[in-house]
């Protein structure tokens, strides 16, 4: 969305905040959708799931590229927002631990390594497709892709799974935790929440950030290309352990160097290079962590209905995170978002270092 933006208004005449607002609209959809996504999971399988989650997206995809108005342009993310919610990493995790149990954290980290390529490829690939055939075409090409590749790829490569009784049972019904265990539920999905919450605003706002801070259009581009290798980095070296460490440090490990990153950006004390380094290592973490975590510490069994519970204030924050970045812009400048980095990975740090100070449960 982020290379086509500019483009979608300029082609069309609507305003930027309702084309922004759209994207919004469907990280919402995703979010009140994704409980449901996580019991469908853990009573009829992924590979179902996921298939519908990639059609949805696609037919999303196509309404934005024929939208003739901005109402029909905020129906295509409704759709694509509902496929959001059954084809991003949560459903993906929730498929992979109801296949393969606690043994699914491999699959998991091999998931997020390749993940990590996505915004390397798409946006330059954006700006190629923008050039050649505009930013409808542009759009479409991705539906023809979701079809060409990503369907292909849960057809064929995510196992199919024994049939199982259809019936509400405790894995597809909302999974029932102890008191103990939700408190514990509770602060994971804080840490995930404010992650999602802050990163959304990195990713949307940083070009203005360094601008502030004096860097041009293209050194600004140039630092944020840095998070992209950082999180791939961090997720090789989470490979190499071979998950031979408790993922409760991987969440430790995400939490300090997400944590030092965001300060560093947000107080400036350190270049920003080394802030986005330690920021993008730090994400790239987190994503393991969000996947691995929650299947350690509640099994399998209630995994795939969790993961959709814990899908769903991330997927909001992030919906309101654009906004809200742009509201401090307005009132307080450039110096109110670095003051809301820098407090919030001092936060995030702290919350972290709790979660994992309560050992397993």
């Amino acid at each position: 969305m982020a290379p086509l933006a500019a483009a979608i208004v300029a082609g069309t005449g609507w305003p930027l905040a309702q084309v922004v607002g759209a994207l919004s609209l469907g990280l919402a959809v995703a979010g009140l959708a994704s409980p449901a996504v996580g019991r469908l999971i853990a009573r009829h399988g992924g590979r179902p799931v996921l298939t519908g989650g990639i059609l949805c997206i696609a037919a999303g995809q196509l309404v934005l590229a024929l939208a003739p108005s901005v109402a029909v342009f905020a129906l295509g993310w409704v759709v694509i927002g509902l496929g959001m919610a059954a084809g991003l990493y949560d459903p993906c995790f929730a498929a992979l631990g109801r296949i393969w149990g606690r043994e699914a954290r491999g699959a998991i980290t091999q998931l997020t390594l390749w993940g990590g390529f996505a915004s390397t490829v798409c946006w330059p690939l954006s700006a190629l497709m923008l050039e050649a055939i505009g930013w409808r075409g542009a759009v479409a090409a991705y539906a023809g892709l979701q079809l060409a590749v990503s369907l292909p790829l849960i057809r064929r490569v995510l196992p199919r799974e024994a049939r199982r009784d259809p019936a509400p049972g405790p894995a597809a019904a909302a999974p029932r935790l102890t008191t103990r265990e939700r408190r514990r539920f509770a602060l994971m999905a804080a840490v995930f929440t404010l992650v999602a919450l802050l990163m959304t605003i990195v990713s949307v706002h940083l070009v203005v950030l360094l601008a502030a801070r004096g860097f041009g259009a293209a050194e600004a581009v140039a630092l944020g290309a840095l998070i992209g290798p950082a999180q791939v980095a961090a997720r090789l070296v989470e490979m190499a352990g071979r998950g031979r460490h408790h993922p409760r440090w991987t969440l430790a490990a995400a939490g300090v160097a997400a944590g030092a990153g965001l300060v560093a950006l947000g107080t400036g004390w350190v270049l920003p290079g080394v802030a986005l380094v330690l920021y993008g290592g730090g994400n790239g973490l987190v994503s393991i962590a969000r996947g691995a975590l929650p299947l350690a510490w509640f099994g399998a069994g209630r995994y795939p209905a969790l993961m959709g519970q814990l899908a769903r204030p991330a997927l909001l924050a992030q919906a309101a995170a654009p906004m809200l970045g742009a509201l401090l812009l307005q009132a307080g400048g450039a110096a109110a978002v670095f003051g809301l980095l820098a407090a919030g990975g001092l936060l995030l740090a702290a919350m972290v270092a709790v979660l994992v100070a309560l050992g397993d449960p």
